[in-house]
């Protein structure tokens, strides 16, 4: 089993990845990510708050389609889930290490129960339900990047910061199917406005697990003391030439990746399918992630992952390639089924990435990569939206593969320049 190591390091040579030696190589095992009590409660504190957001976001756009009747506006409640989180994640990032992490988290979830329970609110006005909307989504990335940076107090920074990682996006994957699936029946029952009532009690209950089964941290503070602003820890994240190729590695792929998950619905109509059809073709992405994370997770060690790490970046897009033969439903379905299998590159990534960066502003690091993932896919969501006015579907997906690997190779390659010079500054 690895130990926690790299806390508090800065130095380049921490920012090479782990190639793990002797017993390195071997997983920690997510049963031993369990064993620990607090990522018990992180666990299932994401839980909770994961499906009352996923509910939250299906009942709103059900009852602004209700209100309005407009297919725009309702597509707006998606979009304006992602986009918001490029400025949590630029004008807010500091705040995941000026405060201490317990107190950032609880008052997320407060803010996020305080917003839906707004939506809650009869005759609250269509635009009023949208700035909440946006009002949540700015609070996403200081909520995800100060609990990915606790992960490292609670679980260390070895073998099992990264698998207590790998189950929070499995969380996530698997969240979208449960919680559509459930959204969609409690809606069919009980009205939108009341689904969202629900979804107050997910995230007070989210913020109530994490203040009684968590530790009161301090605040993290720059070498000195010193106290850290926006500005400085983003000039001091992006000033490494590392850590920005480590940050356009977590970024570039799923950015073309989302594109096919985007177009899903009209590609769906393409082939003739019904609800049913198109519903089993958006399962394909997370059945195929969830999937390939846990195989990796509990059978590859350390420095299995981290060879893995580059490659898979590359061939995570190419999937979307077979799209240009226009395939049918069950060839659709086994190449978003292999689509969702390109996230475990990030197992290896995640090593990489928080060895890479400095204790001070490693909050603020990890709210970056959050912020900087979702505005990613949203654009890239946007950005398929738009092309597929003027090209077939099939071919505006098959297209994003091409660009998409061109792109990621050449991420990849600067990454690996990054690691070959870090560790000839080692050897000297």
């Amino acid at each position: 089993m690895s130990t926690p190591s790299g806390a508090g390091k800065t130095g380049p040579a921490q920012a090479r990845p782990d190639t793990g030696s002797g017993s390195g190589d071997r997983s920690a095992g997510y049963r031993s990510v369990f064993a620990v009590r607090e990522f018990r409660f992180v666990f299932a504190a994401d839980v909770t708050s994961m499906l009352g957001r996923i509910v939250c976001e299906l009942a709103l756009a059900v009852l602004v389609y209700r209100l309005t009747g407009s297919p725009l506006l309702s597509a707006l409640t998606w979009a304006l889930g992602m986009l918001p989180y490029v400025v949590g994640g630029t004008l807010l990032s500091s705040v995941a290490d000026r405060f201490p992490p317990r107190r950032v988290l609880v008052v997320c979830d407060l803010v996020c129960a305080g917003c839906a329970a707004g939506m809650v609110v009869p005759g609250t006005p269509v635009a009023v339900l949208l700035a909440l909307r946006c009002a949540t989504a700015v609070v996403g990335p200081v909520f995800g990047g100060t609990r990915a940076a606790t992960l490292g107090d609670i679980l260390g920074d070895g073998d099992r910061f990264v698998l207590g990682r790998s189950l929070l996006r499995l969380v996530a994957q698997s969240a979208q199917l449960v919680g559509f699936a459930a959204g969609g029946l409690l809606i069919a029952a009980v009205s939108p406005r009341s689904v969202l009532g629900l979804t107050v009690v997910a995230f007070l209950g989210s913020g109530l697990l994490l203040l009684t089964g968590t530790k009161a941290r301090p605040a993290r503070q720059a070498p000195g003391g010193a106290r850290i602003t926006t500005g400085a820890g983003l000039r001091r994240l992006l000033a490494d030439r590392r850590i920005r190729a480590l940050l356009l590695l977590c970024w570039m792929p799923p950015m073309f990746v989302v594109w096919s998950e985007a177009l899903m619905t009209p590609y769906a109509d393409s082939l003739g399918l019904g609800p049913a059809g198109l519903g089993l073709l958006m399962t394909g992405m997370p059945v195929g992630a969830v999937t390939g994370e846990l195989l990796v997770g509990s059978l590859l060690g350390p420095r299995g992952r981290a060879r893995l790490t580059l490659p898979v970046a590359v061939l995570s897009t190419l999937p979307p390639l077979a799209y240009a033969f226009h395939p049918g439903l069950g060839w659709a379905l086994l190449v978003q089924f292999v689509t969702g299998w390109g996230i475990t590159y990030s197992l290896g990534l995640d090593k990489w990435f928080i060895d890479a960066v400095p204790e001070g502003v490693r909050g603020q690091a990890m709210t970056l990569m959050t912020a900087g993932m979702m505005t990613t896919q949203g654009l890239g969501m946007a950005l398929a939206g738009v092309a597929a006015e003027f090209l077939p579907v099939h071919v505006v997906v098959a297209g994003a593969g091409v660009v998409g690997t061109v792109c990621v190779t050449a991420v990849v390659r600067s990454v690996w320049i990054t690691d070959r010079t870090t560790t000839v500054g080692v050897n000297r």
